[in-house]
């Protein structure tokens, strides 16, 4: 139920996500790539893979559930579709996760003090290995932050042994051309936290400069080479370092590995590099401005900083490193049928779109999908869980939950605005029916056009009617005490025809 706010913010208003160019792809051409994957492999994408594809086509569509959100002053209502809440290519729900993410970060994790952030790439070989091998993002994650720890209690003056700093850091996945770029945003506390039994107090560090910097790029380099050559991930061969082979047979594989490299896995185009527009000037490639390091295809970026007061500078910075890998906006589709991806800045050569046939972008779709239990989002020294600081020190340091801002607080004085979009309309996804996931989400979609009818007042389990078309009937109900207390679950129940109970 909700309580009418005491003054207009913002005004909500349902999203339609089968209008979107990125949907309708993904829902003509997804059975095709299916095939084209299977009949190329014999095996087929992973079922995570394929679970993405078909969370993506029933995410934001009310014939696959729905809360019913009613006014308890005024009776006014809305419908609210749930999402997929996948971590791939949903811009909804990557908008959402980013949103929320940046607040927790900012609210009840990141003191106030001044923060830096750290952006290491590493080489087009070990992007493709740590998508093969995530498990080494872990081992990779804990030796950056000791290198860049040791580096601000020597810039502090301080021993590790009564000082500690503490860092967040998020495994971005993709690049700027919807592209397989893992790469790493660390947000590390710019100083240290002396130990102490009263009030910990935190003593800032000097900025790095580009010699610095360059050195301790050198030295993740050294290290990290090392470690992997012990765990025999790489292997040194007459002075050379290659990777060791790896699983050719992985359909996902294969197209991790071109879509790292910007290439083509899969079509009579396979092997070749994505078409590009080039509509601006190329910039001098040799031009590295702010702190930046570049040495044996790493790169290491330092010119980030957000001062003590800086919260909102802050919240934007968080904001960035958890956006969403694929834009509606930036999205297209030329005369010629081909998809049409405008990059978020112009690359050095001038590239400002690329072009790709729609198999060969689902391609691109595939390859961004993370593995199951893969934790994106780290936290390190006196931020981590485990810090070892005790339970006075850590509230001490972690500003603790807060208050967030109007704009995600403040309920929409929905009185003013009875007729809005989106209250009762349903969705009419174009195109005829098929077989399929991709048809199913079309056809569900299709089912549920109609005026709803209320078919009781009961608030804890409301069920809604469709006055014509196949029966269709849909509830939210709340979950039990034992679990996820507070939370909704519906399920669609399509009662002429066949069965196909769904739960969100």
């Amino acid at each position: 139920m909700l309580r009418a706010a005491s003054a207009h913010t913002v005004q909500y208003e349902r999203r339609r996500p089968e209008q979107t160019l990125l949907h309708r792809l993904v829902r003509e051409h997804l059975e095709t790539f299916l095939a084209q994957v299977q009949a190329r492999t014999g095996t087929g994408l992973p079922e995570f893979v394929r679970d993405e594809f078909e969370a993506f086509l029933e995410c934001g569509i009310l014939a696959h559930g729905f809360l019913r959100v009613r006014c308890a002053d005024c009776a006014h209502e809305k419908l609210v579709a749930f999402s997929c809440k996948r971590r791939g290519f949903c811009p909804s729900c990557g908008a959402r996760r980013m949103a929320e993410s940046a607040a927790v970060l900012v609210d009840e994790v990141i003191p106030r003090v001044p923060v830096r952030q750290w952006v290491l790439s590493f080489p087009i070989g070990l992007r493709i290995l740590f998508a093969a091998r995530p498990e080494l993002l872990t081992p990779v994650l804990r030796l950056i932050h000791r290198v860049i720890a040791g580096f601000l209690l020597k810039q502090a003056g301080l021993k590790r042994a009564t000082a500690d700093t503490g860092a967040v850091t998020l495994i971005q996945r993709f690049g700027s051309a919807a592209n397989l770029n893992i790469h790493l945003h660390c947000l590390v506390l710019d100083g240290v936290y002396r130990r102490a039994e009263g009030e910990p107090e935190f003593q800032e560090a000097p900025a790095p400069s580009r010699d610095e910097l360059a050195g301790l790029l050198d030295k993740i380099i050294a290290r990290l080479m090392k470690m992997l050559t012990l765990l025999g991930y790489l292997i040194e061969e007459e002075g050379n370092v290659c990777i060791a082979d790896m699983d050719a047979d992985n359909p996902l594989a294969s197209l991790q590995a071109a879509s790292c490299t910007y290439r083509i896995a899969l079509g009579p185009r396979a092997g070749q590099k994505v078409l590009s527009l080039r509509t601006v000037l190329g910039r001098d490639k040799t031009a590295t401005a702010g702190l930046c390091a570049d040495a044996h295809g790493f790169s290491l970026h330092a010119g980030v900083r957000c001062g003590t007061h800086q919260r909102k500078a802050l919240e934007r910075l968080c904001r960035y490193i958890t956006r969403p890998a694929i834009a509606n906006e930036r999205l297209k589709k030329d005369a010629a049928g081909n998809v049409v991806l405008q990059l978020k800045s112009p690359w050095r050569d001038g590239t400002t779109h690329l072009r790709m046939t729609p198999l060969e972008f689902m391609q691109r779709l595939a390859a961004l999908v993370p593995r199951p239990r893969l934790h994106l989002t780290r936290f390190h020294g006196v931020l981590a869980p485990n810090a070892g600081l005790g339970a006075p020190a850590q509230a001490r340091i972690r500003p603790g939950p807060g208050t967030l801002p109007a704009v995600w607080r403040c309920v929409q004085d929905h009185r003013r605005h009875r007729g809005a979009g989106g209250d009762r309309e349903d969705p009419h996804p174009p195109g005829p029916a098929r077989q399929g996931p991709a048809a199913r989400a079309g056809a569900a979609a299709a089912a549920f056009s109609g005026s709803l009818i209320p078919e009781g007042k009961n608030s804890s389990a409301t069920a809604l009617r469709v006055a014509h078309g196949p029966r269709l009937r849909a509830w939210g109900q709340r979950a039990s005490k034992s679990g996820n207390s507070g939370r909704f679950r519906g399920r669609i129940v399509v009662e002429s025809g066949e069965s196909s109970p769904e739960t969100a």
